[in-house]
Formats: structure tokens, C-alpha cells, sequence
């Protein structure tokens, strides 16, 4: 049941297109390769790239859309991470955060282990779950015309939102953010609230 023979996207290709001209949308990476692909355009104060807690990018976007409900808050996760944390489509639905956009870059695998054939492989359809739990916005692209559009719902239309991207099963070279967990979060709050928020 696989899509990858269909697929023709490249992941930095599609984190790039979601980060050009972003102003100052707010970005949670998940961990492993999303945050390698953002740290790869970007090295943005406003980046929250994660080095751990699989499973909990989506709810830390979450909490930040419910925290900053001016700012346009942008997740960039991949279908391991997603599928891990999929409970969160549902709170996130019931609460409809218009604020909130999902970018779920699936390659059907489980890059950071091995390769191995993710849920989405076997036809688990992340976009259609997402849809079920009452998401406004809902889009998948799986190649070069359907990408602006998908970056473009993500970007600016109502949400919540959520796009799958369906990119290829490689593995990009690695760029690393800074692996300081405190740093990263003092660096993120600062950047977002000021120096007066850090007494």
C-alpha cells in the first residue's frame, strides 16, 4: 500500500517553501530529521527545534497557539512522530486553535532507526484523521504542483490546519541545531517575550 513509487517531493525543498518570508510565525521542529531540515534553511531565535520527546511536537505548537493567539504558530514534524502523538489531532480539533498549522512531511519511514516502514505505509491516511477530528484545513501534496497550495493553506489559511507532504524514503546530510535544550528554550523566550520574561 505504499506511495513512495508516486512521490517526488524533496524534504528541504518542502521545509523551505513553509519557512520563506515567514515573519514571525513561531516554529516547533520535531525531532530527528525535521529539526535537521529546519536547522539545514534556518538558524531562526524563533525556531523551537525538539532533541527529544517524540511524539510531542504537535502539543508544544499546541500550548504556544493557545499561549500566542496573535502569532501564526507552524509545526513541521514528520509521520513517526505524528503517529506517536496522534491523540493530539483530536484535542486539537475540539479546541480549533485558528492559529495552529501541522506540516507532516511523510516519508513512510522511520528515519532516525533505520528506514523502517512506517504506519503510513501500511495505508494509515494522517490527513484523513485529521478531517475526522474537525480540522478547518485540510491539504496533501505529493509533488511539485500541489506544494504551493499546501504551503499556502499552512501559511495563511484558517485553522487549525494540517498538510500532509509525501516526500521521498532519503536520508538528507545532517545539520545539527544547537543541542542545548536549556539554550534553545531561553533563546526561543527571550526572542518571543523579551528580557523581562527571563527574570
Amino acid at each position: 500500500m505504499s506511495t513512495q513509487p508516486q512521490t517526488t517531493l524533496e524534504r528541504r525543498a518542502v521545509v523551505a517553501a513553509l519557512l520563506n518570508d515567514r515573519g514571525t510565525m513561531l516554529v516547533v521542529a520535531g525531532l530527528g530529521s525535521s529539526a535537521w531540515d529546519v536547522a539545514a534553511v534556518e538558524d531562526n531565535p524563533l525556531d523551537f527545534p525538539l532533541w527529544g520527546a517524540m511524539g510531542g511536537a504537535v502539543m508544544i505548537g499546541f500550548g504556544l497557539a493557545h499561549a500566542q493567539p496573535s502569532r501564526r504558530v507552524l509545526v513541521i514534524t514528520g509521520d513517526g512522530d505524528m503517529m506517536m502523538g496522534i491523540g493530539s489531532l483530536a484535542t486539537i480539533g475540539a479546541r480549533k486553535p485558528d492559529n495552529l498549522s501541522i506540516a507532516v512531511l511523510d516519508n513512510e519511514r522511520h528515519g532516525e532507526t533505520g528506514m523502517q516502514r512506517g504506519l503510513t505505509a501500511a495505508g494509515v491516511d494522517i490527513a484523513g484523521i485529521a478531517r475526522a477530528c474537525g480540522f478547518a484545513n485540510v491539504v496533501s501534496a505529493r509533488d511539485d504542483h500541489g506544494l504551493g497550495p499546501g504551503v499556502l493553506a499552512l501559511r495563511a489559511g484558517p485553522g487549525p490546519a494540517l498538510g500532509v507532504f509525501k516526500i521521498k524514503a532519503e536520508a538528507a546530510p545532517r545539520v545539527l541545531p544547537p543541542r542545548d535544550g536549556a539554550y534553545l528554550k531561553d533563546r526561543f523566550r527571550e526572542t518571543l517575550l523579551g528580557k523581562a520574561a527571563m527574570r
